[in-house]
Protein backbone atom coordinates (compact mmCIF):
# COMPACT_ATOMS: atom_id res chain seq x y z
CA UNK A 1 0.00 0.00 0.00
CA UNK A 2 1.85 3.81 -0.84
CA UNK A 3 2.02 5.66 2.14
CA UNK A 4 -0.42 8.49 2.92
CA UNK A 5 0.81 12.37 1.46
CA UNK A 6 0.43 15.20 3.32
CA UNK A 7 1.77 18.95 2.97
CA UNK A 8 3.96 20.34 5.02
CA UNK A 9 5.64 23.60 6.37
CA UNK A 10 7.62 24.53 3.09
CA UNK A 11 10.85 25.85 4.79
CA UNK A 12 10.76 22.63 7.24
CA UNK A 13 10.52 20.00 4.71
CA UNK A 14 13.27 21.82 2.36
CA UNK A 15 15.71 21.54 5.30
CA UNK A 16 14.60 18.17 5.98
CA UNK A 17 17.76 15.81 6.45
CA UNK A 18 17.98 11.86 6.82
CA UNK A 19 17.57 10.94 10.69
CA UNK A 20 16.65 14.19 11.85
CA UNK A 21 12.68 14.70 13.44
CA UNK A 22 10.09 16.43 11.22
CA UNK A 23 6.96 18.15 12.96
CA UNK A 24 3.51 17.82 10.82
CA UNK A 25 1.42 20.45 12.64
CA UNK A 26 -1.79 22.33 11.64
CA UNK A 27 -4.44 21.18 9.59
CA UNK A 28 -2.49 18.81 8.16
CA UNK A 29 -1.05 17.45 11.16
CA UNK A 30 -4.75 16.99 12.93
CA UNK A 31 -6.06 15.40 9.69
CA UNK A 32 -3.09 12.64 9.66
CA UNK A 33 -3.45 12.03 13.93
CA UNK A 34 -7.27 11.94 13.98
CA UNK A 35 -8.80 11.37 10.86
CA UNK A 36 -5.69 9.12 8.91
CA UNK A 37 -5.06 8.17 12.30
CA UNK A 38 -1.30 8.19 12.15
CA UNK A 39 0.37 5.62 14.46
CA UNK A 40 3.81 4.96 15.90
CA UNK A 41 5.50 3.44 13.61
CA UNK A 42 3.77 4.15 10.58
CA UNK A 43 5.26 5.41 7.49
CA UNK A 44 4.11 8.81 5.51
CA UNK A 45 4.94 11.07 3.41
CA UNK A 46 5.14 14.76 3.61
CA UNK A 47 5.92 17.17 0.84
CA UNK A 48 6.54 20.67 0.78
CA UNK A 49 4.23 21.06 -2.65
CA UNK A 50 7.43 22.21 -4.85
CA UNK A 51 9.15 18.90 -5.63
CA UNK A 52 10.47 17.56 -2.26
CA UNK A 53 9.33 15.07 -0.56
CA UNK A 54 10.26 12.92 2.71
CA UNK A 55 9.40 9.52 3.90
CA UNK A 56 8.58 9.71 7.61
CA UNK A 57 8.80 7.26 10.35
CA UNK A 58 6.10 8.10 13.28
CA UNK A 59 7.74 8.41 16.64
CA UNK A 60 5.00 10.86 18.52
CA UNK A 61 1.21 11.37 17.94
CA UNK A 62 -0.83 14.21 19.70
CA UNK A 63 -4.66 15.17 18.21
CA UNK A 64 -3.28 17.92 17.46
CA UNK A 65 -0.33 16.74 15.10
CA UNK A 66 2.24 14.08 14.34
CA UNK A 67 6.11 13.87 14.89
CA UNK A 68 7.92 11.53 12.70
CA UNK A 69 11.74 10.65 12.08
CA UNK A 70 13.44 11.20 8.71
CA UNK A 71 13.88 8.09 6.24
CA UNK A 72 14.64 9.10 3.13
CA UNK A 73 14.78 12.86 1.17
CA UNK A 74 14.07 12.80 -2.31
CA UNK A 75 13.27 15.81 -5.28
CA UNK A 76 11.48 15.83 -7.80
CA UNK A 77 12.99 17.59 -11.54
CA UNK A 78 11.06 20.46 -12.61
CA UNK A 79 8.07 19.07 -15.27
CA UNK A 80 9.14 19.60 -19.03
CA UNK A 81 6.71 20.23 -21.02
CA UNK A 82 5.10 22.30 -18.35
CA UNK A 83 0.97 20.88 -18.97
CA UNK A 84 -1.76 24.06 -18.35
CA UNK A 85 -5.37 23.43 -18.26
CA UNK A 86 -7.34 26.71 -19.70
CA UNK A 87 -10.69 25.32 -18.19
CA UNK A 88 -13.44 27.15 -19.17
CA UNK A 89 -16.19 28.24 -16.05
CA UNK A 90 -18.55 25.74 -16.14
CA UNK A 91 -22.08 24.79 -14.00
CA UNK A 92 -23.24 22.38 -11.69
CA UNK A 93 -19.31 21.80 -10.53
CA UNK A 94 -17.87 20.38 -13.83
CA UNK A 95 -14.72 22.90 -14.01
CA UNK A 96 -13.71 21.75 -10.81
CA UNK A 97 -14.42 17.63 -11.31
CA UNK A 98 -12.28 18.63 -14.18
CA UNK A 99 -9.35 20.46 -12.00
CA UNK A 100 -9.33 17.70 -9.63
CA UNK A 101 -9.06 14.88 -12.48
CA UNK A 102 -6.31 16.91 -13.94
CA UNK A 103 -4.21 17.09 -11.03
CA UNK A 104 -4.28 13.56 -10.53
CA UNK A 105 -3.42 13.55 -14.29
CA UNK A 106 -0.32 15.40 -14.16
CA UNK A 107 -1.44 19.09 -15.05
CA UNK A 108 1.39 21.66 -13.73
CA UNK A 109 -1.23 24.69 -14.06
CA UNK A 110 -4.89 25.49 -14.14
CA UNK A 111 -6.22 28.84 -15.22
CA UNK A 112 -10.11 29.27 -14.94
CA UNK A 113 -11.37 30.98 -17.99
CA UNK A 114 -14.56 33.18 -18.24
CA UNK A 115 -15.17 32.18 -21.47
CA UNK A 116 -17.95 33.83 -23.78
CA UNK A 117 -20.40 30.96 -23.05
CA UNK A 118 -19.95 30.04 -19.57
CA UNK A 119 -23.03 30.01 -17.59
CA UNK A 120 -21.23 30.88 -13.90
CA UNK A 121 -19.63 33.86 -13.78
CA UNK A 122 -16.71 34.66 -11.92
CA UNK A 123 -16.71 38.44 -9.85
CA UNK A 124 -16.06 40.26 -6.63
CA UNK A 125 -16.43 38.12 -3.52
CA UNK A 126 -17.53 35.03 -6.07
CA UNK A 127 -14.43 35.38 -8.22
CA UNK A 128 -12.28 35.39 -5.07
CA UNK A 129 -14.35 32.46 -3.13
CA UNK A 130 -14.70 30.16 -6.03
CA UNK A 131 -10.76 30.30 -6.93
CA UNK A 132 -10.01 29.64 -2.99
CA UNK A 133 -12.30 26.46 -3.69
CA UNK A 134 -10.29 25.31 -6.88
CA UNK A 135 -7.08 25.25 -5.20
CA UNK A 136 -8.07 23.55 -2.37
CA UNK A 137 -9.18 20.83 -4.88
CA UNK A 138 -6.06 21.04 -6.30
CA UNK A 139 -4.19 20.36 -2.79
CA UNK A 140 -6.34 17.72 -2.10
CA UNK A 141 -6.07 15.63 -5.46
CA UNK A 142 -2.73 16.52 -5.24
CA UNK A 143 -2.07 14.33 -2.10
CA UNK A 144 -4.49 11.83 -3.16
CA UNK A 145 -2.15 11.19 -6.24
CA UNK A 146 0.86 11.53 -4.23
CA UNK A 147 2.53 14.21 -5.99
CA UNK A 148 5.68 16.48 -4.38
CA UNK A 149 4.44 19.43 -6.55
CA UNK A 150 1.31 21.42 -6.33
CA UNK A 151 0.30 22.70 -8.97
CA UNK A 152 -0.22 26.56 -9.63
CA UNK A 153 -4.02 28.12 -9.42
CA UNK A 154 -3.92 31.00 -11.39
CA UNK A 155 -6.91 34.13 -11.33
CA UNK A 156 -9.57 33.74 -13.91
CA UNK A 157 -8.80 35.56 -17.10
CA UNK A 158 -10.91 36.68 -19.83
CA UNK A 159 -10.08 36.22 -23.79
CA UNK A 160 -7.58 38.79 -24.43
CA UNK A 161 -5.30 37.73 -21.51
CA UNK A 162 -5.67 33.99 -22.68
CA UNK A 163 -4.41 35.39 -26.26
CA UNK A 164 -1.24 36.66 -24.85
CA UNK A 165 -0.76 33.93 -22.81
CA UNK A 166 -0.61 31.44 -26.44
CA UNK A 167 1.90 34.07 -27.70
CA UNK A 168 4.03 32.70 -24.97
CA UNK A 169 3.38 28.97 -24.65
CA UNK A 170 5.54 26.98 -26.61
CA UNK A 171 2.40 25.28 -27.82
CA UNK A 172 -1.23 25.79 -27.46
CA UNK A 173 -4.30 23.37 -28.59
CA UNK A 174 -7.70 23.65 -28.26
CA UNK A 175 -10.39 21.19 -27.82
CA UNK A 176 -12.99 21.58 -30.67
CA UNK A 177 -15.59 19.11 -31.98
CA UNK A 178 -15.06 20.64 -35.83
CA UNK A 179 -11.13 19.67 -35.76
CA UNK A 180 -9.67 17.39 -38.12
CA UNK A 181 -5.84 17.54 -36.38
CA UNK A 182 -5.79 14.29 -33.84
CA UNK A 183 -4.28 15.46 -30.46
CA UNK A 184 -2.24 11.86 -30.41
CA UNK A 185 -0.04 12.89 -33.50
CA UNK A 186 0.50 16.54 -32.64
CA UNK A 187 4.34 16.73 -32.19
CA UNK A 188 5.09 17.80 -28.65
CA UNK A 189 7.96 20.41 -27.38
CA UNK A 190 10.34 18.91 -25.51
CA UNK A 191 10.25 22.27 -22.77
CA UNK A 192 7.69 25.60 -22.47
CA UNK A 193 4.14 25.76 -21.34
CA UNK A 194 1.96 23.62 -23.31
CA UNK A 195 -1.67 25.00 -23.14
CA UNK A 196 -5.10 22.93 -23.51
CA UNK A 197 -7.51 24.87 -23.86
CA UNK A 198 -11.52 23.50 -23.09
CA UNK A 199 -14.33 25.30 -23.62
CA UNK A 200 -17.88 25.44 -21.63
CA UNK A 201 -20.86 23.70 -22.27
CA UNK A 202 -22.06 25.24 -25.17
CA UNK A 203 -18.63 25.14 -26.50
CA UNK A 204 -16.15 27.90 -27.43
CA UNK A 205 -17.42 30.54 -29.89
CA UNK A 206 -15.88 31.25 -33.69
CA UNK A 207 -15.06 35.18 -32.05
CA UNK A 208 -12.79 32.72 -29.49
CA UNK A 209 -11.40 30.34 -32.14
CA UNK A 210 -10.52 33.04 -34.51
CA UNK A 211 -8.65 35.20 -31.86
CA UNK A 212 -7.04 32.24 -30.20
CA UNK A 213 -6.07 30.41 -33.56
CA UNK A 214 -4.46 33.95 -34.93
CA UNK A 215 -2.29 33.52 -31.95
CA UNK A 216 -0.60 30.70 -32.68
CA UNK A 217 -2.81 28.04 -31.25
CA UNK A 218 -3.96 24.65 -32.99
CA UNK A 219 -7.34 23.20 -32.77
CA UNK A 220 -7.20 19.26 -32.32
CA UNK A 221 -10.07 16.57 -31.66
CA UNK A 222 -9.51 13.88 -29.06
CA UNK A 223 -11.77 11.43 -30.62
CA UNK A 224 -15.09 10.43 -32.70
CA UNK A 225 -17.32 11.03 -29.40
CA UNK A 226 -18.24 14.23 -27.61
CA UNK A 227 -17.12 14.85 -23.94
CA UNK A 228 -18.09 17.34 -21.17
CA UNK A 229 -16.63 20.10 -19.97
CA UNK A 230 -15.54 17.85 -17.11
CA UNK A 231 -13.66 14.94 -18.89
CA UNK A 232 -12.59 16.61 -21.63
CA UNK A 233 -9.12 18.46 -20.37
CA UNK A 234 -8.48 14.95 -18.41
CA UNK A 235 -8.96 12.96 -20.93
CA UNK A 236 -6.45 15.25 -23.20
CA UNK A 237 -3.58 15.84 -19.90
CA UNK A 238 -4.15 11.80 -20.15
CA UNK A 239 -3.05 11.53 -23.53
CA UNK A 240 0.09 13.99 -23.27
CA UNK A 241 1.28 12.60 -19.70
CA UNK A 242 1.09 9.73 -21.20
CA UNK A 243 3.67 11.02 -24.38
CA UNK A 244 5.84 13.19 -22.28
CA UNK A 245 5.96 11.69 -18.56
CA UNK A 246 4.20 8.08 -18.42
CA UNK A 247 7.48 6.39 -20.11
Amino acid sequence: MTHQLFLGEPSEVAGAVVGASLLLDGAEGRHAATVVRIRPGERYFVADGAGRRALLEATDVDRAWVRGRVIEVSDEAEPAPRLVLVQALAKGDRDEQAVEAATELGVDEVVPWQAERSVVVWRGDRAAKSLAKWAAVVARATKQSRRSRVPVTSPAIGLAPLVARVGEAALTLVLHEDATEPLASVELPASGDVLVVVGPEGGITDREIEALSAAGARPVRLGSTILRASSAGPAALAVLSARTRWT
